[in-house]
C-alpha cells in the first residue's frame, strides 16, 4: 500500500504531498524532511529505493524515488509493494503530467496544484492504484476539464445590501 506521495524540489521545499494514513500537520512536515535528507544525500549511480526513514514506518516500509531536473518524487510504501511497479507508476505519472501541460516544470505544480492532485486522483485512490494506462488518465482529465468548461461559472450569489435601496441611518445602525 502506499502510505505518501511527495514531491520536492533540490532545496527540499515540498510541491506535492498526498498522504494516505493520518497524521499530524507536524508529522507531515517532519516526514517530508526526513525524506528529503535521506533522498538528496544519495549518490545518482544508487538504487532508487531505500528504507523508509523512522517517521513513516522504518524497516516495514521503502522509499522508492525519481530524481527528475530538480525535482524529486518520492512514494513511501510498505513492503507489500514491489520496488520496480512503483518506479514504473512515478514513471507513468511524470509521462502524464508532462502530456498534460507539455514539457511539465516546477512551476506548473506550484501554479497548477489542483490539477496535479487530480491526475494523481486517477492514479492512487487510498493508497491503492487505480490506473497506470496514460491514455486513459488523460482521457479522463480531458472530460473534466470539458466538463467545467460546460458548467456555467458560479459566482456569489449574495446580494448586494445597497443594490436598489437606500441607505438609512437610524442610532449609528444601516438599515
Amino acid at each position: 500500500m502506499i502510505k505518501a506521495i511527495l514531491i520536492f524540489n533540490n532545496h527540499g521545499k515540498p510541491r506535492l504531498s498526498k498522504f494516505y494514513q493520518p497524521y499530524s500537520e507536524d508529522t507531515q512536515q517532519q516526514i517530508i524532511r526526513e525524506t528529503f535528507h535521506l533522498v538528496s544525500k544519495r549518490d545518482e549511480n544508487v538504487y532508487n529505493f531505500l528504507e523508509g526513514g523512522l517517521l513513516i514506518g522504518g524497516s516495514d516500509n521503502k522509499l522508492i524515488y525519481r530524481h527528475y531536473a530538480t525535482l524529486y518524487f518520492v512514494f513511501c510504501v510498505d513492503s507489500s509493494e514491489s520496488e520496480l511497479g512503483i518506479l514504473d507508476l512515478i514513471q507513468i505519472f511524470v509521462e502524464t503530467l508532462d502530456k498534460c501541460f507539455e514539457n511539465v516544470c516546477e512551476l506548473d505544480l506550484i501554479f497548477h496544484v489542483d490539477k496535479v492532485h487530480n491526475i494523481l486522483a486517477e492514479m492512487v485512490m487510498a493508497g491503492m492504484v487505480l490506473e497506470t494506462n496514460m491514455n486513459e488518465i488523460v482521457t479522463q482529465i480531458d472530460a473534466q476539464k470539458k466538463l467545467e468548461k460546460s458548467e456555467p461559472r458560479q459566482h456569489s450569489e449574495t446580494p448586494s445590501l445597497l443594490k436598489n435601496k437606500k441607505l438609512i441611518w437610524r442610532g449609528g445602525v444601516h438599515l
